[in-house]
């Protein structure tokens, strides 16, 4: 069974992850379906597109948007499957809804996304603990290595044009390859920021 231009995934996992461990105790932090932070986007592909040649194969992991398993209230207030919804716990996903994929244990940016770590701020006397647009690069893309942009390098991307992703225990920023408008020649006392709830994720 394949879809025409669409994938068919399932989710690793629940619907939502709700809750974290800390100190050997589940602590819940959602109980309402709209909060999309906490909709899960970790999938298995089942089948691919017959529409596209990609370097995705079944079997393999991938993080997706969130909207695909997002449930939803209908005008009656019943809880419902997401519109992406096919059967048997399996969805349809578009192209342009997957971001990462795993090959050999490693994730690898889909299309034109690349992942970001933003950057401890440093200031003292301001309260923002992370710096704003600005960060590491975690996975770039071919689009990026073009340009001499590669994994490592610090970079700066445009207001707005970040999505919050949890990838290995690490909070990262999803973005397109033309949100990355600099790169930064020197990263003299500059630190990661990953804040402690992304590690129990």
């Amino acid at each position: 069974m394949k879809g025409v231009y669409n994938f068919l995934i399932q989710p690793v996992g629940k619907i939502y992850d709700n809750s974290i461990k800390v100190d050997n105790k589940e602590l819940v932090l959602n109980t309402r379906i709209e909060k999309f932070k906490f909709v899960n986007n970790k999938a298995k592909v089942i089948s691919i597109p017959l529409a596209f040649k990609t370097p995705i194969q079944v079997g393999d992991e991938v993080i997706v948007h969130h909207n695909i398993f997002r449930r939803y209230y209908d005008l009656k207030g019943k809880e419902k499957n997401s519109s992406k919804f096919f059967k048997d716990n399996l969805y349809f996903c578009q192209i342009d809804q997957i971001y990462l994929y795993k090959r050999n244990n490693e994730w690898k940016s889909f299309n034109d996304r690349c992942f970001v770590m933003p950057l401890k701020n440093n200031n003292e006397l301001e309260l923002e603990e992370e710096q704003k647009l600005i960060g590491i690069l975690k996975y770039g893309n071919s689009s990026l290595d073009a340009l001499g942009i590669t994994k490592g390098d610090m970079v700066g991307f445009t207001p707005n044009s970040e999505f919050e992703f949890i990838v290995n225990n690490d909070r990262l920023y999803c973005m397109k390859s033309n949100d990355i408008v600099i790169k930064y020649e020197q990263q003299k006392n500059q630190t990661e920021y990953n804040p402690s709830w992304a590690k129990s994720s």
